[in-house]
């Protein structure tokens, strides 16, 4: 069966060289790898190139609950698109294209069956979020 697919996006008003470099920098992930103030990303890892890993611990600030995500990356075009097969086996595709002054950020990921398809884009929803406020500002 062919898993649903997700679509959350955001217009980062930033260049595409800040964009870029805020999604695939380990400093700038942890800064904004999680969907509200009461969770952190403690650690991240990226090999940049298409094969490499990429991972992150994700965890709630008072400790107790966390998990690591994880994935190798299928596609790894530098300022364009990644695709990341995720540790479950689904995939999650990143788009990155310039648009007036700043970045549209586009994620399409296959949903887990687990949980509800509205709480599943309403989380990686709020990341992304998370994600513009910590890009715009860098």
């Amino acid at each position: 069966m062919t898993p649903q697919k997700i679509t959350v996006e955001t217009l980062v008003n930033a260049s595409i060289d800040k964009v870029w470099q805020a999604w695939i920098t380990p400093e700038h992930i942890t800064q904004w790898n999680f969907a509200s103030d009461d969770w952190c990303c403690p650690s991240a890892s990226v090999e940049a190139r298409q094969g490499g890993r990429h991972a992150a611990r994700m965890e709630a600030k008072d400790g107790s609950i966390g998990f690591d995500f994880e994935g190798t990356y299928e596609v790894f075009e530098e300022k364009d698109r990644v695709a990341l097969r995720m540790s479950d086996g689904r995939l999650a595709e990143t788009t990155f294209t310039p648009e007036g002054g700043g970045t549209r950020v586009v994620t399409e990921f296959d949903a887990e069956t687990e949980n509800d398809i509205a709480l599943q884009r309403d989380g990686w929803q709020a990341i992304l979020n998370s994600f513009k406020r910590h890009a715009e500002q860098v």
